[in-house]
């Protein structure tokens, strides 16, 4: 009996032994419920990327309209900016016109008082002048005959 035929033997009954405790059954069923779990796993990372996928576009989507608002609400400041501006400008416009019309209106005035002051002081000049003329002229007997003849005419216009 050589080496050869003990080792078939051991291999005979530890292959009997295996059957006889359904090991090739377990080691199966171990299989099967490890591919069951592998696949469930797959399933369940094919869902949770599906998921991530969803709010991944949602939140882009989000983002492209939070974006868009911003941009909105930038170009309603600007708009906003712009007529704040003109309406500034048109303030402006109207203040410095008042006060030029202001300005020319003291202006004139100021002149129409000045001409009238110089035309003032001209009559009272050629007034004086006149007088100082007429009183080294003029006798008194001839005033008295002019203001008696002016006082009948001014009578006779009143009648």
């Amino acid at each position: 009996m050589d080496a050869t035929f003990w080792a078939t033997v051991a291999l005979v009954i530890f292959l009997a032994v295996v059957f006889y405790l359904k090991v090739p059954g377990v080691i199966g069923k171990s299989l099967d419920e490890r591919a069951k779990r592998i696949s469930d796993e797959l399933e369940e990372a094919r869902r949770l990327r599906e998921e991530s996928q969803q709010l991944l576009a949602e939140f882009q989507r989000k983002r492209k309209e939070a974006e868009k608002e911003a941009a909105e609400i930038v170009e309603a400041a600007k708009r906003e900016a712009e007529l704040l501006v003109a309406e500034a400008q048109k303030k402006t416009e109207d203040y410095v016109t008042r006060r030029t019309a202001l300005a020319e209106q003291k202006i004139g005035q100021a002149e129409r008082d000045a001409v009238n002051e110089v035309r003032s002081s001209a009559v009272d000049l050629a007034v004086e002048a006149a007088r100082a003329l007429l009183a080294g002229k003029v006798d008194t007997k001839a005033d008295g005959d002019i203001f008696k003849a002016s006082l009948q005419e001014v009578k006779s216009k009143l009648n």
